[in-house]
């Protein structure tokens, strides 16, 4: 959480050292800065808004494996975070199975529908209906 704050907390260099660490991605409801290298550097990265602006300074480590609030949702360790263009969603750990049998006859009944309608019109198949 940004606390509020207008500026970009993520930017190349700590998006790099989470990378180091073992993330696969940051979700922030604050700012990121650096996008051309965070791009670059292939950190995946999702946040409320751009900003040139940055803290000076040095950021406060708080906590670590304790429920955080990100942009009013509530994520507790061991939830899974899924993310991709369209946004970020957070699954709680006790619902995780049942949503992942959930979106994969989803998912699989999307492909067939798109499918057919690729081959309708002469589209070659990809990836996302194959």
């Amino acid at each position: 959480d940004a606390s509020g704050l207008n500026v970009g907390l993520i930017g190349s260099n700590n998006g790099l050292e989470c990378k180091k660490n073992g993330a696969y991605g940051l979700v922030t409801s604050g700012g990121i800065r650096d996008t051309d290298e965070v791009i670059l550097q292939q950190i995946p990265c999702w946040s409320r808004f751009v900003s040139q602006t940055m803290v000076q300074g040095r950021l406060q480590f708080d906590a670590q494996d304790v429920p955080v609030n990100v942009g009013g949702v509530l994520v507790a360790p061991g939830d899974i975070v899924v993310a991709d263009g369209d946004g970020v969603i957070v699954v709680p750990h006790a619902k995780a199975a049942e949503v992942a049998r959930y979106a994969k006859r989803e998912l699989e009944s999307d492909k067939i529908g798109r499918r057919k309608l690729y081959e309708s019109i002469g589209m070659e198949l990809d990836d996302t209906v194959k």
